[in-house]
């Protein structure tokens, strides 16, 4: 799989952030390179017949119409936990690929708030507006691809990995991110959902994740 090239705009991400959203240009990508990021999210061989979206000037649009159930994206800084440093972070390009029940219920979130983004919304608004998130039982999420962004924290891809969403809870009550633990958990007080987050060795083209 060819790596995809972005060009992203140098902006210190604490400034954006203080700031405000940056002007909509900053957040768009090529259509093209936008829907192969999206893809290189999973195996090939669950991403060849994924529905693929792309980011529009108002909200998501279908780019590509799969038959498997999956769908995969791009996500920008505002999936992330209100209040995050990388919130209006143009820089940031996650690529998510979305099972079927992940997609009607996670995704379908990331997507009323891009929208509400897209519209001026401020992010103090946006969070105040949150409709109750109706998690489906199964929902998780492919994070494959060594091509994404994912903050100013990790400036890069992080690790190839799998995310399980589920109902808010504890790190503790689940035994991770403690010394020698394997199970690493987002369970931000902020955020409506636990994502228990799986690390896998290798990326989504087959090569070996080599980061320590």
């Amino acid at each position: 799989m060819r790596r995809v090239l972005v060009a992203l705009s140098v902006i210190p991400f604490a400034v954006i952030h203080a700031q405000g959203m940056a002007p909509v240009d900053q957040y768009r990508m090529d259509r093209a390179a936008e829907i192969a990021l999206a893809k290189s999210a999973a195996p090939a061989a669950i991403s060849e017949d994924a529905d693929v979206l792309v980011m529009g000037a108002a909200g998501y649009e279908t780019a590509v119409k799969g038959k498997n159930g999956f769908v995969c994206v791009v996500e920008r800084g505002w999936a992330t936990d209100y209040g995050n440093p990388d919130f209006w972070n143009p820089q940031v390009r996650s690529p998510f690929c979305y099972n079927a029940l992940g997609a009607r219920s996670v995704l379908a979130d990331y997507l009323a708030r891009t929208r509400q983004a897209l519209s001026g919304m401020s992010e103090a608004k946006m969070e105040a507006a949150k409709p109750p998130l109706k998690l489906e039982n199964g929902a998780m999420a492919y994070m494959l691809s060594k091509d994404g962004y994912l903050g100013g924290d990790v400036k890069g891809p992080w690790h190839p990995h799998v995310m399980v969403f589920m109902p808010h809870m504890s790190a503790a009550s689940l035994g991770a991110n403690v010394e020698h633990s394997p199970a690493v958990v987002n369970d931000s007080p902020t955020s409506r959902i636990t994502v228990f987050v799986i690390p896998v060795a290798r990326w989504s083209d087959g090569t070996a994740d080599s980061a320590p």
